[in-house]
């Protein structure tokens, strides 16, 4: 991230690996008829941790759990501000939500405005039975009221740092670091 270092390397790959087969037995406690279970991952990263949580199901349970594809880009209460031509990805939801168990993943939460904004776009496509949150990092701040209901890792930070999940198949490598605003 420009304007930024790192400053404390938090998650390894293996602690990544460890906590995601954490949260997808958390998952499966909480809803043990996987075939209940639907997963949609959050563009960007929370796609390729929800594609991980999924096979780690498949591996434990042997079902194999619908995945989606939210992109919330035009569902964000700041659209105007990210300029004229926003950067829109694919949203791809290709059964039905109504009456499942949804399964929201995302990489960080923050503010709350992108998990809310996601919420509304899961709306646009259904009713489901329930909605829960899995993050892989909660940092806190939050400014709705919105909670994870599954948390990889809490990492208290201040506002001025930035948390980077960095996950192979986009950035080369598993990690999660604190960054600070460089001096230069």
């Amino acid at each position: 991230m420009e304007g930024f270092k790192d400053k404390t390397r938090v998650l390894s790959p293996q602690d990544i690996k460890r906590v995601l087969y954490r949260l997808a037995h958390q998952i499966l406690e909480k809803t043990p008829d996987s075939n209940k279970l639907a997963l949609l991952g959050i563009q960007t990263r929370g796609v390729f941790l929800a594609r991980r949580i999924k096979a780690i199901i498949k591996e434990i349970e042997g079902t194999d759990v619908p995945l989606g594809i939210l992109d919330i880009t035009l569902y964000r209460d700041d659209l105007t501000a990210i300029g004229p031509s926003p950067l829109v990805k694919e949203t791809k939801i290709n059964f039905s939500i109504d009456n499942k168990v949804v399964v929201l993943i995302d990489d960080v939460l923050f503010t709350g405005r992108t998990i809310r904004a996601a919420l509304d776009e899961i709306m646009d496509f259904g009713r489901p039975q329930k909605v829960e949150l899995v993050v892989l990092v909660d940092r806190g701040y939050r400014e709705l009221p919105i909670r994870a209901d599954f948390v990889g890792k809490n990492i208290p930070t201040a506002q001025t740092e930035h948390v980077e999940v960095r996950l192979e198949e986009i950035d080369k490598k598993d990690e999660v670091v604190i960054l600070e605003k460089s001096n230069k």
